[in-house]
């Protein structure tokens, strides 16, 4: 555990009008990857609309490793369908995060940072990293890459984990 920085816990919300793979609708899954760590959400047969609801949590031993969030369709007797993909960039987050000593008297609800989308991230709105409860929170819509059309709703949380090095560290640069 002493390598790793915190764990950044992913709830994976919904799908979006995802792209249909099957002859009417698609089953999707998110399978979200950093190196060759993979987690995968469950399945939701028959829906173009998804609401998942699933936490995942992956070890962050290095902020610069890209977090790939990929949907897929899952098929019985075939290969699962690729339906889209998109990057979730952490690093506003992360900054934001660094700072959090100094926000326990914010009013809860508080938007620390607004980000808007453009050609360097996945955003399909605004985002805002949130001071709610004690906790600092981003939710971001994410445009699905290489496919033609769907999104994808998340919401990002660090926590720091007993035995991790922490974000403290003078270090940790991105």
């Amino acid at each position: 555990m002493e390598d790793i920085l915190g764990l950044l816990r992913i709830k994976v919300l919904r799908g979006i009008n995802l792209a249909v793979r099957d002859t009417l609708s698609s089953d999707p899954y998110v399978a979200v990857t950093m190196d060759n760590f993979r987690l995968k959400s469950r399945v939701v047969k028959s829906n173009c609309n998804p609401e998942w609801n699933d936490e995942l949590t992956l070890a962050i031993k290095d902020l610069n490793v890209p977090i790939l969030l990929t949907v897929y369709d899952k098929d019985t007797f075939s290969e699962d369908d690729q339906m889209g993909n998109a990057e979730i960039d952490i690093k506003p987050y992360i900054a934001a995060l660094k700072m959090r000593k100094g926000f326990q008297n914010l009013p809860m609800g508080h938007a620390l940072k607004k980000l808007q989308p453009n050609q360097t991230n996945c955003l399909a709105e605004e985002s805002s990293i949130v001071w709610n409860n004690g906790k600092i929170t981003q939710e971001m819509r994410l445009k699905l890459r290489d496919v033609e059309c769907g999104e994808v709703v998340i919401q990002i949380e660090w926590i720091d984990g007993h035995g991790c090095k922490g974000l403290e560290s003078d270090e940790i640069q991105f």
